[in-house]
């Protein structure tokens, strides 16, 4: 019996012994958060590790919570966001950046846009610090075209600000680029030359900014700035040369067209002619059945065709022939 006592205690401080080893990290996390002012119970710690989460990052991320005086972020809210794919160290860190920065965003909000696939801390780091978007990108232009017809290309600079609000659901920098684009096109297309915008491009940035561009997006337009404006073609006296010329086909073609329905008309009228001709012997046998025409007659308008003949050839300028030539 005696024997057996030692023994009891043996397994006991061998049980103990590992019970420790096991839950050494554990116990450094929990005298960590107690320390710290924020405790977390030892198996809150353990039931963590059960639940396959991290327990360094849910402890880490409620210290420096509560530390930066958020102190109604739980370990429960940690462990939620955590098993619904959140990133939990960014949105304490953004919400720690909105809180000093004076930005309202509760823990609700900061959730949904993290797990909307935004970057939380970046947005809040975008409204406190302003962040500049290239329009298009370098090397690339905005192609538009003055009333005069020259055409400019355009770069410019738009700074913008991350409105929270609207972040889920709200559209991204690809649609700012657009519109902004779409708004210079339309400005210098309003501009009666490009002299105009040359002289003034401020004129161009105000109009565009009058429109309204950063609506239902993630970002409010600051300021547009054009960086640099360069003169392209004449595409107006392009399209008008290019515009002549299509009306010059045309009208060949018309001409055309009228040349060969009047060689057309000419060869039928000469087909009538010489079948108007055909029926004249018929009509003079005729004539000479009848007893209408006599030999007199018939001599005579031989003598008229032969002088017409002579006074044509006259007048082509041939020499008559006599019989003997």
């Amino acid at each position: 019996m005696e024997s057996a006592i030692p023994l009891f205690f043996i397994l006991l401080a061998c049980v103990a012994g590992l019970f420790a080893l096991l839950t050494a990290r554990y116990i450094s996390l929990w005298f960590q958060a107690f320390v710290s002012g924020t405790p977390i119970s030892l198996f809150n710690i353990i039931g963590m590790s059960l639940r396959k989460i991290p327990p360094r990052l849910i402890v880490s991320a409620r210290i420096n919570a509560f530390k930066a005086g958020l102190k109604n972020v739980s370990v429960n809210d940690l462990e939620t966001h955590y098993l619904a794919g959140g990133r939990v160290l960014d949105v304490v860190r953004a919400l720690i950046a909105a809180d000093k920065a004076n930005i309202p965003l509760d823990w609700r909000q900061a959730t949904a846009i993290d797990l909307a696939g935004r970057d939380i801390f970046d947005a809040v780091r975008t409204s406190v610090n302003p962040k500049v978007i290239d329009c298009p990108d370098k090397g690339h232009y905005i192609v538009a075209v003055a009333r005069n017809g020259i055409e400019l290309k355009v770069r410019a600079r738009v700074t913008v600000r991350t409105n929270i609000k609207q972040l889920v659901g709200g559209a991204t920098e690809e649609t700012i680029i657009a519109r902004v684009g779409e708004g210079i096109v339309n400005a210098i297309g309003g501009s009666e030359s490009h002299q105009i915008v040359m002289a003034a491009p401020q004129n161009i940035s105000k109009r565009v900014l009058e429109k309204g561009l950063d609506a239902q997006t993630a970002f409010e337009i600051l300021s547009i700035d054009i960086s640099d404006i360069t003169i392209g073609d004449n595409t107006g006296a392009r399209l008008r040369a290019e515009q002549a010329e299509a009306d010059m086909r045309v009208a060949r073609a018309l001409a055309e067209e009228r040349r060969a329905m009047a060689v057309a008309q000419e060869q039928e009228n000469v087909a009538k002619v010489r079948e108007a001709e055909a029926q004249i012997p018929q009509a003079m046998a005729h004539a000479f059945m009848s007893g209408r025409l006599g030999v007199l007659d018939y001599q005579r308008y031989q003598n008229i065709k032969a002088d017409t003949a002579m006074r044509e050839s006259i007048a082509k300028g041939d020499e008559p022939q006599d019989d003997n030539g």
